[in-house]
């Protein structure tokens, strides 16, 4: 295991390990509850609301809370039912009536009986508790009079016990004896009959829990479904409120609460997480961006990436706006700038579905993300001004405009306001992402030294300090850095690289010299000492090959981009400065085996970008040229050819992606190129002198 490990490379160890500590941060930012559940919060009802809820988009639902509520209403407001008044209980009571009264005309007929006996008997009877003034009205009244009462005692009795008679309404009844008795009777006589009658008053009707739950069901099943609708924007919930049942389940449908299972949530998220690490770690791999080889470059799109994550999703939860005006695109143009819009592409799939998993409306924000960071970045281009930015932020707006007509005008109820207000910030995204993209890679390629193409177009002015330093300076280097550029530029065009990248890599390819000018032929004057013939080959070569590292601390003082100096340490790659060492050798009496080849070597390294192995064919082409002055495009063709030839045959382009299509097109672009600057010029004869008179 330990040695398959030593064999892996180290910087490809150190991606791999990026990518994973990445991908677990990503992890950890959907995951931890503070960050990335605040859209899907456990809230029940009773609790207080911890902040305002609008609704992200129109919906419209069949509330079940709502229409229980209403259901349970309708069953509440049913009155309980009670069944129709017995006859029977009529009957018994009326016949128990009427055998208390045959009892009482018995007693008032006895002629054995004393008055006081007649008087106890009456006094006892159980069913009808007589007062004593009414035993002896009974004992009083004449046979006529005795007749009508026992005639109204029935009659009332009977006309009471016609209607229902409940439980809880037996007081009330009794008490509206006297008046259903008769007005023709005396008041002495009305007195007898209700005491003779209230007595048999009882319950005939009885509470029916069947006939009342079954009215109480038909109630229901008559109140029809609550469709509960929202607009998009409308405020749902104001903070503070104490949630009822029914804000909880219009939480629920809008996606701000979810059920949570927290194994499948995790491992969800874990799903994800690792499908799209799989994703960038074969993109990676197999493409290998040229900032794959720089390990801080990588570390920066990580944290960008992780910074950007983690803003989005702790901004927008609970949001209407915010998720619309968020500038997630300002990411994409920002990669864009520093990287290349290839990688932008790739990585901002990658942030898109990430930062809007799990949100209520996750799908349309996903797109929304995703295209208008895609486009952003292609409408953004080289990015070589500042309106370019604007312009990718305009068409990143419309893309944003375009997604939001496409899932928020379909199904929804028109709400102009609502849908002016998205409008509004998705013009906003589009701004704040161009802002945010310029300052931080303003920033960025100011502090860490990253190329990007404002900074290259600032320091490719002809005003830039350094370039007006070299001019100063070694102002026939400078010449040839600008013929270089040119050589070096026109193939750049033809074989899709970054020409402006190539072309300001060349322009200060050489800036070192400018520490030493005169050592340099280019800036020597004619029938001058030459400085070279004063010292050793190896102090000379010395010298010469000091112009780079020299370059390397001019860079890093004027703080160019790292990439630029790239082209400073490897447009010479592991070459010899073939001239002194050959002078070496001739004064070692042609013994090669006695001169350090070493000595004579530049550092490199050998080009690791197709840039800087370019710019090397460019400048030995350019050296040749200008040593061996070709006149015909044969000649040219010779020159490019053994230029590209002697670089190929000292092994300095193995680290780049040349094939030979590319090297035909380059070898043709130099030709054309150098057969403008070498053409043919016409001798023109001297002028005639003047005969004077």
């Amino acid at each position: 295991m330990l040695p398959r490990l030593r064999e892996f490379p180290r910087h490809d160890l150190f991606a791999f390990l990026l990518l994973i500590a990445t991908s677990l941060g990503a992890a950890f930012i959907l995951i931890f509850p503070a960050v990335s559940n605040n859209s899907s919060q456990t809230l029940t009802a009773g609790q207080v609301a911890p902040q305002d809820f609008e609704a992200p988009a129109g919906i419209e639902y069949i509330s079940t809370v709502r229409t229980e509520q209403a259901r349970q209403a309708a069953q509440n407001n049913v009155s309980p039912i009670f069944t129709d008044p017995d006859p029977t209980i009529a009957r018994r009571q009326l016949t128990n009536l009427i055998r208390t009264l045959q009892f009482i005309d018995g007693v008032r007929n006895d002629t054995n009986a004393l008055p006081a006996e007649k008087r106890a008997s009456l006094a006892a009877l159980a069913e009808v508790p007589l007062s004593p003034t009414s035993v002896e009205a009974l004992l009083n009244f004449s046979d006529v009079r005795w007749l009508s009462v026992q005639r109204e005692a029935a009659t009332v009795l009977e006309r009471v016990l016609r209607n229902p008679v409940r439980e809880e309404q037996l007081i009330a009844v009794e008490k509206g004896v006297p008046y259903l008795i008769s007005y023709s009777l005396s008041e002495e006589q009305s007195g007898v009959v209700a005491e003779l009658v209230i007595p048999f008053i009882t319950s005939n009707s009885f509470y029916s829990e069947e006939l009342t739950a079954a009215a109480r069901v038909r109630a229901s099943q008559n109140v029809e479904p609550i469709t509960q609708r929202y607009l998009a924007g409308e405020m749902i919930i104001q903070r503070g409120k104490v949630l009822s049942e029914a804000d909880v389940e219009a939480l629920q449908k809008l996606g701000f609460i979810r059920s949570r299972n927290l194994t499948s949530e995790y491992l969800g998220i874990a799903s994800l997480v690792a499908t799209l690490t799989v994703f960038l770690g074969l993109y990676f791999h197999r493409r290998r961006p040229l900032y794959y080889n720089d390990s801080r470059s990588l570390a920066l799109v990580a944290l960008l990436f992780i910074a950007f994550l983690a803003a989005v999703r702790i901004v927008v939860p609970g949001r209407i706006l915010l998720p619309y005006a968020f500038p997630l695109a300002g990411f994409s143009l920002l990669i864009a700038t520093l990287f290349g819009p290839g990688s932008a592409l790739i990585l901002s799939v990658a942030l898109s579905i990430l930062a809007a998993y799990g949100f209520p409306n996750s799908l349309e924000l996903t797109l929304y993300y995703l295209l208008t960071s895609l486009t952003g970045a292609l409408a953004l281009g080289k990015a070589q001004r500042f309106g370019a930015f604007f312009w990718a932020a305009l068409v990143a707006s419309l893309t944003g405009m375009a997604v939001i007509s496409a899932y928020f005008l379909p199904g929804n109820e028109l709400d102009p306001l609502g849908l002016l207000q998205l409008l509004g910030a998705t013009l906003l995204m589009g701004l704040l992402s161009a802002s945010v993209a310029l300052m931080l890679q303003y920033l960025l390629a100011e502090f860490l030294g990253l190329t990007t193409a404002l900074r290259l177009v600032e320091i490719s002015r002809s005003d830039s300090p350094l370039l007006q330093f070299f001019l100063r300076n070694a102002p026939g280097t400078y010449q040839h850095s600008l013929m270089v550029s040119n050589l070096a530029e026109q193939a750049a065009e033809k074989l899709g690289m970054d020409t402006l990248l190539v072309r300001v890599g060349a322009l200060y390819h050489d800036v070192g010299k400018a520490m030493n000018p005169s050592f340099f032929i280019e800036n020597q004057l004619l029938n001058n000492l030459n400085p070279h013939d004063d010292v050793a080959p190896s102090e000379a070569a010395a010298a010469i090959i000091r112009h780079v590292t020299d370059g390397v601390v001019l860079g890093r003082k004027y703080r160019l981009p790292k990439r630029i100096q790239d082209f400073m340490l490897e447009h010479h790659g592991t070459l010899l400065t073939r001239y002194q060492y050959n002078k070496a050798v001739e004064a070692a009496g042609g013994d090669a085996s006695q001169v350090d080849e070493e000595k004579f070597r530049y550092p490199g390294p050998r080009p690791h970008s197709r840039e800087t192995a370019l710019l090397m064919l460019a400048d030995n082409t350019e050296a040749r040229a200008r040593s061996m002055r070709p006149t015909t495009e044969a000649e040219l063709q010779e020159v490019v050819q053994k230029a590209l030839e002697y670089c190929q045959r000292e092994n300095q382009l193995a680290d780049t992606r040349f094939t030979l299509k590319d090297l035909t097109l380059i070898t043709e672009s130099f030709v054309t190129t150098l057969t403008g600057l070498y053409h043919p010029r016409i001798s023109y004869p001297a002028p005639a002198e003047r005969k004077t008179a």
